[in-house]
């Protein structure tokens, strides 16, 4: 094979790679942007705190905001819904939630907290809360579905195994006859209902320094792949 034709192949292969790379970079770079203009909506909502009406939840314009919400209603007697692989101090567990039917508004996810589960993965027991109660907390898009495969729930005994928060399915398979509202209510860690929780946003994904590393190794591998294409394009030619 010629010089000429080798360079081509050769250059032809890193711009490739270097394109691969750093568009990979770009894509970690948004993310940090994204989660970080999601962090501080959040910080200025729950720093100021300023009781916003339940019904809220249910208008679609502000279905990725953020507002700190107060209000009653009632849960409904569907059974809980977990979401699995929800790790919390090392420890794997479920996040549970409750379909709550707010004095107005849309019915919501009410975001309960933690639970762990055993070592055989017998899901916990979570009892129904009856009666009118006034809830409070941060008003939030549901978690990100990521690479939906397979169903989002399936029924386990007596309560529903999450892989995903699909509200749309949700709705369908528990037979509601309205659609849920697009945002979920994280209930305020002081209130005593519920399990462990905080309003931790990013509990189980990277935060938005994470990905600023991967989008700086990414740039680099690029910048390394160009640098090395130059090196064996100018470098000398030994000599037989």
């Amino acid at each position: 094979m010629s010089r000429t034709r080798t360079l081509v192949v050769g250059w032809s292969a890193a711009l490739v790679a270097i394109a691969l790379f750093a568009n990979l970079g770009l894509w970690q770079s948004r993310r940090a942007v994204e989660k970080q203009a999601m962090l501080d909506a959040a910080a200025t909502v729950m720093a100021d705190r300023t009781p916003r009406p339940l019904s809220l939840a249910s208008d679609p314009i502000r279905a990725r905001d953020y507002d700190w919400a107060v209000g009653s209603g009632t849960f409904d007697a569907r059974d809980a819904l977990l979401l699995d692989n929800q790790q919390r101090n090392g420890r794997a567990g479920v996040r549970v939630y409750r379909i709550f039917v707010p004095a107005q508004g849309m019915p919501m996810l009410v975001d309960l907290g933690w639970l762990p589960l055993s070592g055989d993965r017998k899901l916990p027991q979570v009892p129904n809360l009856d009666g009118t109660i006034e809830l409070r907390g941060l008003l939030v898009p549901p978690p990100s579905t990521g690479l939906a495969l397979g169903p989002a729930l399936v029924k386990q005994g007596d309560a529903w195994l999450m892989t995903r928060v699909d509200l749309a399915a949700i709705a369908s398979e528990t037979g509601l006859s309205v659609p849920l509202a697009p945002r979920v209510l994280r209930l305020d860690p002081a209130l005593r209902i519920g399990y462990e929780r905080d309003l931790e946003l990013l509990p189980n994904t990277l935060p938005p320094d994470q990905h600023r590393g991967y989008a700086l190794q990414w740039f680099a591998l690029a910048a390394a792949v160009l640098a090395t294409a130059l090196i064996l394009t100018f470098r000398k030619r030994r000599r037989p």
